[in-house]
């Protein structure tokens, strides 16, 4: 069998007005035996179901803000920016990937628009809504700890760390609010902010709220990750 090929979700540079993309999430994938494919950001419905097509499994990766819209709220002036083209090509693949059993990782973003596709909210500032105590946003490196998350015994996060409590980084500023239809919480903030989880009707469907395309390249917990979802592929 040969190696499982990952679209990935570009990033969206405002200023430049192109797509851009962090190489780290491209080195965990060919690191755990994949092969990363960069997905276009725009084109026509049929145009995105045929590059997908292509793909044995989804990175969701981080980015922009969710637009509250699709979660049924008005964007308030706490909300960063955001790109209704990755919006409507996430959708849109989610969708495919759910429809054909494909593998999906999301990361910071990524799994805040599981969250809010499978029907959940986010708060849109975590700072101004949530009032944690918690630091959620680190300066450079970004290979380190910042803050601990807890993981929930017997899910299947808990069985590929072997893990019950983890040192994440942490660069978000919006997060899981009301949890969405069919999500199971993985792992959770010292403060309650909801850090991983996984659609329970799919084999794999994974979201994780810190960066693991970060961390050092010998990071266990984050080779497990990505060799999980490789293997899934």
């Amino acid at each position: 069998m040969g190696k499982k090929i990952i679209g990935v979700v570009p990033l969206w540079d405002d200023e430049k007005q192109s797509i851009w993309m962090l190489p780290g999430y491209l080195d965990r994938i060919t690191q755990a035996g994949g092969i990363p494919v960069i997905l276009p950001l725009k084109g026509s419905d049929e145009d995105i179901r045929t590059s997908f097509s292509l793909c044995d499994g989804l990175l969701l990766t981080g980015g922009h803000d969710v637009d509250p819209s699709l979660y049924g709220e008005k964007i308030r002036p706490s909300c960063g920016a955001i790109c209704p083209d990755r919006d409507r090509l996430e959708e849109i693949l989610y969708q495919l990937a759910l429809s054909e059993d494909k593998p999906v990782l999301g990361i910071c973003r990524g799994i805040q628009m599981i969250n809010v596709l499978q029907g959940g909210t986010l708060y849109q500032d975590l700072p101004s809504e949530h009032g944690s105590l918690v630091s959620h946003h680190m300066d450079r490196p970004y290979d380190r700890g910042i803050h601990e998350v807890s993981i929930v015994p017997g899910t299947l996060l808990h069985d590929l760390l072997q893990v019950e409590c983890l040192s994440v980084n942490s660069l978000h500023h919006q997060g899981i609010k009301d949890l969405g239809q069919e999500l199971e919480v993985m792992a959770v903030s010292p403060d309650g902010i909801v850090e991983a989880i996984r659609q329970k009707k799919h084999r794999f469907v994974v979201g994780v709220q810190w960066h693991p395309e970060f961390t050092k390249a010998d990071d266990v917990p984050s080779r497990r990750l990505f060799d999980a979802f490789a293997g899934a592929c």
